[in-house]
């Protein structure tokens, strides 16, 4: 019996045309972007990551399955040098999960056609580092945000647009009573008030943030810590003064002011609300944002005895770890936790010793 030739996938071999090689990697750029929709990601991810690859592939000059870690280490140490992070590590992500494509569905079909071995140019040596956590962002105190929202409702008594400044107010509260995105509250519509269901009613959010450019991702939030409340004063007393068709399929909760029928933008929501906070909390002035509100909510959430769990499943998050990062604690919690625990196991101990 002969021993069967062995070949090295990596020696040289004669390559295809250059029609030939444009048009599979073509083919398997489509079968990518099908197979990232397939998983579910969202339109605007997948052409994200199409962009990168595209700039990667017009530095590069060639098919990027050519690409080995010299020329990784060309193109992240020289070209993307002075890149943001956020940037570098984005375009180098784009480029792992191509080869990882290319290497479960085309390894062999690209090695036959061109003679080139698929295999990723990023590695433990030239991978861009970063991704670590985010800076913290510590909520102002709650004496600060009622002294935020006490100052804004005096001066709703006196403004001289009334409706406007009051739906900045309304939507600004739902973020701190409930933790709702910037998006997500301007995306609203009075129909997504349901006052029919659970103890205090909730709002239907149709567009959360999905994880992992996953598109939007549905909830229901009950309409707890106030936000009940804040919802009926703002439909019943503001929400009629924009005008339009108030009963109309698909009304926006937060109008704009210029036309009824159309939504309020995100920065008109997030202008009014740095407006109030440099006239009323002149300390947080130009770092309060509707997200810095997001983390106030799941503090106070948790501070007022909610688990972790539910909190995660009122803002909206994939990973409970996710919501732990919202959770700030102020002043003596962590000390007084610790006396409490001190003082039970003194009880403890004092009930063994009897």
């Amino acid at each position: 019996m002969s021993l069967a030739v062995v070949r090295d996938m990596r020696e040289t071999r004669v390559p295809a045309g250059a029609e030939e090689a444009a048009a599979l990697e073509t083919d398997v750029l489509a079968g990518f972007v099908l197979a990232r929709a397939a998983a579910g990601l969202s339109d605007s991810t997948i052409s994200g990551d199409v962009s990168n690859l595209e700039q990667v592939r017009a530095w590069f000059g060639r098919p990027l399955w050519e690409m080995r870690p010299a020329d990784a280490d060309a193109y992240f140490g020289k070209v993307m040098r002075a890149a943001a992070a956020n940037t570098r590590l984005k375009r180098a992500q784009a480029l792992k999960t191509w080869f990882a494509f290319l290497e479960l569905r085309h390894k062999a079909e690209i090695y036959q056609l061109t003679g080139y071995v698929a295999e990723c140019p990023l590695d433990e040596v030239n991978r861009p580092r970063g991704g670590g956590r985010a800076a913290l962002r510590i909520p102002p105190e709650a004496a600060q945000v009622e002294k935020l929202f006490t100052g804004w409702r005096e001066e709703l008594a006196t403004c001289r647009k009334f409706a406007p400044a009051a739906r900045n107010y309304a939507a600004a509260r739902l973020m701190a009573q409930v933790g709702l995105r910037v998006n997500e509250a301007r995306m609203l519509d009075l129909d997504d008030v349901r006052w029919d269901l659970g103890r205090f009613g909730k709002l239907h959010v149709r567009h959360g943030k999905g994880a992992r450019g996953s598109g939007p991702r549905e909830r229901m939030v009950p309409l707890i810590n106030g936000a009940d409340r804040t919802l009926r004063w703002f439909i019943e007393d503001v929400r009629g003064l924009f005008g339009g068709d108030f009963a109309r399929y698909g009304a926006p909760l937060l109008p704009s002011e210029r036309n009824a029928g159309a939504r309020a933008g995100a920065e008109t929501l997030r202008a009014g609300l740095a407006e109030a906070a440099a006239a009323h909390l002149p300390e947080w002035d130009k770092a309060l944002t509707p997200h810095v509100l997001r983390h106030f909510c799941a503090s106070q959430l948790y501070l007022g005895g909610m688990d972790l769990l539910a909190i995660q499943e009122a803002l909206g998050h994939a990973w409970v770890a996710t919501t732990m990062g919202y959770v700030h604690v102020h002043a003596t919690h962590v000390e007084d936790a610790w006396v409490a625990g001190q003082e039970r196991a003194a009880m403890r101990l004092e009930g063994l010793a009897r």
